[in-house]
């Protein structure tokens, strides 16, 4: 698929199919996450997947986002080993950055997906034994759309290149 074409069709997709993504599926997609840019190269990224039941049972204590995904990443950042510049810390935006990049991989590969953020980290961090260094900033529930989901009508509604963009 062409990138224009990645970038206009990824949507958040929430109503999943119960068909299971393939082991070589998944790890295309998370050698995007993987060789996603980070700040100073530090790499400072965790990523938890979790596709047993015992771990959606787990999920579904700390979201009610999973919308049916059988296959769920966790994506924390430690701050720690994040590039650092004074208070700030890009443990979050590393991350997201990674998450990004794992998202339009999915797409590009026919994989749906969603970005959570409503989730009790506190009961994430508990459950899945997660070490105090990392923090985790989103879940990401990948998948296959079921047949009865409706187009969001939202997806295609979008600010004007000019309410967006000003040059100086």
């Amino acid at each position: 698929m062409e990138f224009e074409d990645i970038i206009r069709k990824r949507t958040s997709v929430r109503k999943f199919s119960n068909k299971k993504l393939e082991q070589k599926v998944l790890d295309k997609i998370l050698e995007a996450g993987r060789v996603a840019p980070t700040a100073k190269n530090n790499q400072p990224i965790k990523i938890y997947v979790v596709n047993s039941s015992e771990g959606i049972d787990k999920i579904d204590k700390a979201s009610r986002c999973r919308y049916g995904a059988e296959t769920i990443l966790i994506v924390c950042g430690n701050k720690e080993n994040a590039y650092h510049k004074g208070d700030y810390t890009t443990a979050e935006m590393d991350s997201c950055i990674v998450a990004t990049h794992m998202m339009l991989e999915a797409t590009n590969i026919g994989v749906d997906n969603i970005w959570v953020e409503s989730f009790d980290e506190n009961i994430l961090i508990e459950e899945f034994n997660i070490p105090n260094e990392y923090t985790p900033f989103l879940l990401m529930p990948l998948g296959y759309k079921a047949e009865d989901y409706p187009i969001n009508p939202l997806h295609y509604k979008r600010k004007t290149i000019e309410d967006i963009v000003e040059y100086k």
